[in-house]
C-alpha cells in the first residue's frame, strides 16, 4: 500500500497532531507550510511504523536516513522536495526532544545535502509570451482575469500565494507599483511593467466589477476573484497556469516557473543580483545566486 494512504501508528499520529497544533497556534505558520508539514510527517510516520517504530521515541538515525533514501529511490522525489522532507523531520524531532516527548533527537546529526542544489527550470521569452497571451475572449468572460494574473506573476515575480492575496489598495496606479506580502508576512514593493499594468487596468474596469457585484463583501477587497466573487485561491492559480500552458502547448509549467523565468530573464538582461533579491523577497542573497 502507498505510504501516503496507509494509517500511521497511534502513538506517532498523536505526536504529529500535537506538533501540528503547536505549528498552527503558537508559530502561526502559513496554511501552505502547515499542509506541507502535515503531508511530510504523515508519510514519515507510516514509513517508520512499517520499519517497526510505533512511536517517535523508537526512531533511530538509521531509520531516518533510510527514509530519505526511500524518498529518492522509490518515491522519485526531486532534490528540493527531499530537502524539505529533511527540514520537516529535523524540526519535528527537535520539538519533541525539547518538550520531553522523546529521550533523544535521532535527526540531530542529519545534515542538509547542499550538493543537491540545482538550477531552477525556466522558460524562454518566447514561451513566456505565448503563455501570458494564451487566455483569449474565446475562453469566456474570465479571460481578462487569467491574463492579468499571468502578466502580474511574470512581470513582478510573484508566488502563487502572493498574487492571490493582492488587495486593491496594494496596486499604486500612479507609480505602477505593487505592495506584496510574502513569506513571514514580509512586505516588499515591486514594479509592474506597462503591459501588465494595462491588462490589469482593463480587468479592473471590465471584469472585476461583475465578479464583485455581491453585497456581502465576499471579495475581501482582493484584486483577483473567482467566478463566485471570492478571492482567488492558490489551487485556482495552479489551474489557471496549467490551462494556459496547455493552450500555449508548453509542458512542465507550474506557477513558480513564472517566478524563476522572471528572475532568470532579469539576470540575462544585466540586472544587479541585489536588486533581484529585493524584488523576489529573498532574505538570503545565497537563495538568489542560484540564478
Amino acid at each position: 500500500m502507498d505510504a501516503r494512504e496507509a494509517t500511521p501508528p497511534p502513538d506517532f499520529a498523536r505526536a504529529v497532531d500535537a506538533f501540528m497544533v503547536h505549528a498552527r497556534v503558537e508559530c502561526g505558520l502559513a496554511s501552505a507550510t502547515l499542509d506541507a508539514y502535515g503531508r511530510d510527517l504523515r508519510e514519515l510516520a507510516v514509513h517508520m511504523g512499517a520499519l517497526g517504530a510505533g512511536s517517535p521515541d523508537a526512531v533511530t538515525m538509521d531509520m531516518l536516513a533510510g527514509h530519505i533514501r526511500h524518498l529518492g529511490t522509490e518515491r522519485g522525489l526531486d532534490p528540493r522536495s527531499i530537502v524539505r522532507h529533511l527540514a520537516t523531520m529535523r524540526i519535528f524531532f527537535r520539538w519533541l526532544h525539547a518538550n520531553g516527548r522523546i529521550r533523544r533527537d535521532p535527526a540531530r546529526l542529519l545534515e542538509r545535502p547542499t550538493t543537491w542544489k540545482r538550477l531552477p527550470g525556466t522558460m524562454t521569452p518566447g514561451q513566456m509570451k505565448r503563455l501570458v497571451e494564451a487566455p483569449s475572449p474565446d475562453d469566456g468572460p474570465l479571460w481578462l482575469r487569467d491574463r492579468a494574473m499571468l502578466e502580474l506573476m511574470y512581470a513582478s515575480g510573484l508566488r502563487a500565494s502572493e498574487v492571490g492575496a493582492l488587495k486593491l489598495s496594494d496596486f499604486d496606479r500612479d507609480e505602477l507599483l505593487l505592495k506584496v506580502t510574502g513569506k513571514g508576512n514580509k512586505q516588499r514593493l515591486v514594479p509592474v511593467g506597462k503591459p501588465a499594468a494595462a491588462i490589469l487596468e482593463r480587468y479592473l474596469a471590465e471584469c472585476r466589477p461583475q465578479l464583485a457585484r455581491h453585497d456581502d463583501r465576499r471579495d475581501k477587497f482582493r484584486i483577483l476573484l473567482s467566478a463566485h466573487g471570492r478571492p482567488l485561491e492558490r489551487v485556482a492559480v495552479w489551474q489557471i497556469v496549467k490551462r494556459a500552458a496547455r493552450t500555449a502547448g508548453i509542458q512542465g509549467v507550474h506557477p513558480h516557473l513564472l517566478r524563476h523565468s522572471f528572475a532568470t530573464h532579469l539576470v540575462a538582461g544585466g540586472a544587479d543580483l541585489r536588486v533581484i533579491q529585493e524584488l523576489l523577497g529573498h532574505a538570503d542573497i545565497g537563495t538568489t545566486q542560484v540564478y
